[in-house]
């Protein structure tokens, strides 16, 4: 690349110089399997706040996928792994897509500069560079928008998606991926999408790589080959304080901001963040990165980000309340997940013991819920720490609670107000109390009363909490019915929140960090 392309957007021309935050995407992205000598990745997601540089490091990479020796072809007398490019191979086929044209320009723009400028020109015979296509010595790059069928059956090498937070049903962007992506199956090739931010609930191609990415991290993937490179400022960022601001937008912009040495101005971002014709939102998504919320959300992914402390450990022993939600098998093969959250009476400290969920593919038909697994964790839970209260949602659990309460009742000391000591039902005629726990736990996220352990099942559980309003007031449920989208880690955490609002109310107490103890 820094041979061959020229710095785009020059008045003279500068060989094309990558970031160090740009070149370790790139080195990442070909990675091999030192075992089999193949491309550890075939796919990529680079997810950058606006102007950080996405759409030129793309450009560069279709232009390197386009001439360059990026297929692998074995290793060296010393060990080094050597390349060929894909017209040894077979004809190159690159391909730049978007929804609409208009987003196609943000990589081609460059692309075309890149090459027209750079010693491109002269080192490969037979290339043209022309508007909308560029001939190349064998094959051919082009762009690409979102009429899908008539991708059907192409042959690319190489394809980037931009923008894919924009790709949803409606315009025909998650069609177009799934072809791409069928296309580049046959050819052995890859991609790399380049979202900013995207708005959970909109399904949209980055939020089905953003899910991929999370089962892979979950072990629930049964692939792996998904490079996911997202950068965002911290959750704690405040827009409203300057000091604050700047230090979020240099951790997302890294490398590209002028005071590390780029060419983003922050003080400029900081400015058009606090004009008050910019909508908070559209600030955190294009210029933090922040993943946010959908305008239905219960909670914000930096809402419940800024609570996470997973290097705070729970020991044996801990007096902690614990919340239970179960399911067993749901219409339409779509069954709900099983999950048992802990919260140390101390210090609010929520932690998830385990969630059961539906495996992704075949190996989820006909799943139910391993009962005799989630009866050994109760009780493993039981005996490692001081369970002194445990609310669970009966339903279609309702002999199991029984049985919980008739074995560990005596030893509570926090016990539900319906009459049985676990029980605590979340559906039915208790709106007023499912309204007010919901409210509580709500509360303590956005305060800051309460850390957790920053589990990415917990996490993906509460982000798909929708909020819906009732009567009573607001409730949780799922974006719809049969959504794939589990919600039950968050009720169990619901649960675990108020059995341990319930024990400060009668004034259990466990060790505090000074050493000194309260008792009953």
């Amino acid at each position: 690349m820094g041979e061959m392309l020229a710095t785009p957007d020059r008045s003279e021309y500068e060989p094309l110089v990558l970031t160090r935050e740009q070149a370790a995407f790139v080195l990442n992205f070909y990675a091999l399997n030192p075992k089999t000598g193949r491309r550890k990745y075939r796919r990529g997601v680079l997810s950058r706040s606006k102007g950080w540089g996405k759409s030129p490091i793309l450009a560069a990479i279709a232009c390197a996928e386009a001439l360059a020796p990026v297929v692998p072809d074995g290793w060296d007398a010393e060990g080094e792994p050597v390349g060929k490019p894909w017209a040894s191979v077979r004809t190159p086929w690159v391909q730049l897509a978007a929804v609409s044209e208009d987003q196609t320009r943000n990589a081609w723009a460059p692309l075309l500069e890149m090459l027209r400028e750079g010693p491109a020109m002269d080192e490969y015979r037979g290339l043209e560079p022309l508007d909308t296509f560029v001939n190349l010595p064998k094959g051919r790059l082009e762009f690409v928008t979102s009429a899908a069928t008539s991708r059907e059956g192409n042959r690319p090498v190489f394809c980037v998606l931009d923008q894919t937070e924009e790709w949803t049903v409606t315009n025909g962007g998650r069609k177009l991926a799934a072809t791409l992506r069928r296309n580049l199956g046959k050819t052995n090739g890859t991609s790399i999408e380049s979202p900013n931010a995207y708005v959970p609930g909109r399904g949209s191609v980055a939020e089905e790589s953003a899910e991929y990415w999370k089962r892979i991290v979950e072990g629930r993937a049964r692939d792996d080959g998904l490079l996911y490179d997202h950068r965002e400022a911290p959750a704690g960022t405040d827009m409203t304080d300057r000091e604050s601001l700047v230090a979020g937008l240099a951790f997302a912009y890294g490398d590209s901001a002028e005071s590390a040495g780029g060419w983003v101005d922050l003080d400029r971002l900081v400015a058009e963040i606090w004009d008050p014709a910019t909508d908070p939102q559209n600030a955190r998504a294009y210029y933090l990165n922040q993943i946010t919320h959908a305008t239905d959300s219960w909670l914000t992914q930096p809402e419940w980000t800024g609570c996470a402390a997973p290097e705070t450990v729970v020991a044996d022993k801990d007096r902690v309340v614990l919340g239970f939600d179960g399911s067993r098998r749901r219409n339409r093969g779509v069954t709900d997940a099983t999950a048992l959250v802990g919260c140390r009476v101390a210090d609010g400290h929520l932690f998830e013991i385990r969630v059961w969920e539906q495996p992704d593919g075949p190996q989820g038909d006909d799943w139910q819920v391993p009962v005799a697994e989630v009866l050994s964790e109760v009780e493993a839970a039981f005996k490692r720490y001081r369970v002194v209260g445990f609310y669970a949602d009966p339903a279609k659990w309702e002999s199991h609670v029984a049985s919980w309460e008739a074995k560990h009742a005596a030893k509570l000391l926090v016990k539900s107000s319906t009459g049985h000591p676990i029980e605590w039902w979340m559906t039915g005629g208790r709106a007023l109390q499912i309204v007010r726990a919901t409210r509580s736990f709500h509360d303590a996220v956005t305060d800051g009363e309460m850390t957790h352990c920053g589990s990415s099942t917990l996490t993906r559980h509460i982000l798909n909490s929708r909020r819906r309003e009732s009567r009573a007031g607001i409730q949780i449920a799922k974006e719809h019915p049969d959504s794939p989208r589990k919600i039950d880690a968050s009720v169990a955490a619901i649960l675990a929140w108020q059995c341990r609002l319930d024990a400060l109310a009668k004034g259990v107490q466990a060790k505090e960090r000074s050493g000194a103890v309260y008792f009953l």
